[in-house]
């Protein structure tokens, strides 16, 4: 790894220095380049990605929802295309869970912290509003001229522009997350009319106000404070992974000025300032690796901006690895490691646990059931000297399509069952009919002859066979009666 050899300033505590040190507002300066160029590509894929999944359709049959992805909080079901998970299914969204962060640390062991760069929604928003705040105010020079300019009717215009489209832009990153939770048509429908309410407008506020505060005032901040992946990235790192790097054997001793830049008194790098200007975070990528640089790249089309006017290599500050630095300053050919212990760790693990959550959906039951036995009483000894117990019989129905089902007892001989709101009485088999994706519900009552018993406790199994499948469901229990 690059040792960092940046220069932290330390409280001595002699009286005299600041305990807290105000924020000091970066203005960063846009430069041309491909990391440019690629983080505002990846920033419009990234919005049309969130704003227009919960807007695509998916066929679940009648009376289901339609839509492909949707969380749905009332009706305690997840719907993610194909895959309908259920509340006791919540195991399937860990997994998803574990999948998202083996593939960060893999991303991370090969291109750093590639992630926050590029596809942090905190990156994402933050680089949207830095647009919207250049748009209106201008570039940066501009900026920090109307920040420091007195208060007037061309300033505060501009503010007001500004904190409208961001507040604007936050209200519909707030809406769209909502879409997830509930039918994104009839959601939008409700809020043009002023029909919403409750929790819901609760979470709209909360969320509108979070990416405004985040991405308008906060944004560098979450990176250095709030965020915890700067602080453990360099574990899931090493010599390979591809970093922003300086090249400080050919940079240094760096010089002001353009004269004799082929002197081997002095590197290529002028200490110019345009990698700082250029960067989000506000660091100097020269003091080496640090915490708050989130590998977006934007000093490296800063850097080859002033190489190429002074007819210089590019790249004096690169997308690399150390490994690959040492050998381009020893003279030797390129290094890259891309394949090695850490990165096939990752692999495996990300192959098993995928392999694992796909078979373990595709295996799955679509049948559930549950059995509650009465406790009060254990037991009713009824007038013909008959035995009989309580039941409460549920089905989980995970299919799209209703099920009709029959219900029969094993283990006891003699044994009837009575369903409440059944006309018939005392069957051996009854039938039971549970809605598509619903849990059915049943009263049962199972009565026996006392002579047929095991003791206190006979063993019984309720099998559960599916009329049209012919698919059968065993559940054991037990059948109580006197000593």
């Amino acid at each position: 790894m690059v040792k960092a050899v940046s220069k932290p300033q330390v409280y001595e505590g002699d009286g005299k220095g600041p305990l807290y040190a105000d924020r000091i507002k970066i203005h960063p300066r846009k430069f041309v380049g491909p990391f440019r160029k690629w983080k505002t590509i990846l920033l419009w894929v990234f919005l049309a990605l969130y704003h227009g999944f919960a807007w695509v359709r998916w066929d679940r049959g009648p009376g289901m929802p339609d839509q492909a992805v949707l969380f749905d909080l009332p009706g305690r079901r997840a719907y993610i295309f194909w895959i309908e998970i259920w509340p006791q299914e919540v195991y399937y969204l860990t997994g998803l869970l574990i999948i998202a962060a083996v593939s960060l640390f893999a991303a991370s062991a090969i291109a750093g912290r590639v992630w926050c760069g590029f596809a942090c929604f905190q990156t994402v928003w933050t680089d949207l509003f830095m647009k919207v705040e250049e748009w209106i105010e201008g570039d940066r020079s501009k900026r920090i001229k109307l920040d420091n300019a007195p208060m007037s009717l061309n300033k505060f215009l501009k503010r007001i522009a500004k904190h409208t489209v961001w507040l604007l832009i936050a209200v519909f990153m707030g809406v769209s997350f909502l879409w997830y939770f509930n039918d994104a048509p009839t959601l939008t429908k409700d809020l043009l009319q002023g029909n919403i309410g409750g929790w819901t407008l609760v979470v709209l506020i909360v969320l509108t106000s979070l990416t405004y505060i985040m991405a308008g005032f906060a944004r560098e901040q979450v990176c250095f404070y709030m965020c915890p992946y700067g602080r453990f990235q360099s574990v899931m790192t090493d010599e390979d992974s591809l970093l922003v790097t300086y090249e400080a054997w050919r940079g240094e001793p760096r010089m002001k000025g353009a004269k004799n830049l082929d002197s081997p008194d002095r590197g290529h790098c002028v200490d110019c300032g345009l990698c700082v200007q250029a960067c989000p975070t506000g660091i100097d990528i020269r003091d080496g690796q640090q915490m708050e640089c989130i590998g977006c790249g934007l000093c490296i089309d800063a850097c080859n901006t002033m190489m190429d006017n002074l007819k210089l290599p590019r790249n004096l500050i690169s997308y690399d690895s150390y490994t690959n630095m040492v050998a381009r300053e020893q003279g030797k050919g390129k290094q890259v490691h891309l394949i090695r212990p850490r990165t096939i760790y990752y692999a495996v693990i990300l192959s098993v646990v995928t392999a694992v959550l796909l078979v373990s959906i595709s295996l799955r039951d679509r049948l559930e059931v549950n059995i509650i036995r009465d406790r009060a009483p254990l037991f009713v000894t009824l007038s013909t000297g008959n035995i009989r117990n309580g039941y409460t019989y549920k089905i989980l129905n995970m299919e799209s399509s209703p099920k009709t089902y029959e219900l029969s007892v094993n283990g006891l001989e003699g044994v009837t069952m009575d369903v409440i709101g059944q006309h018939e009485k005392e069957q051996k088999v009854v039938t039971l009919d549970v809605h598509a994706d619903t849990v059915g519900t049943f009263k049962l009552f199972l009565q026996a002859p006392k002579a047929k018993l095991e003791g206190a406790s006979t063993n019984i199994d309720f099998v559960l066979k599916d009329v049209e499948t012919g698919d059968l469901l065993s559940q054991s229990t037990v059948f109580r009666g006197p000593k």
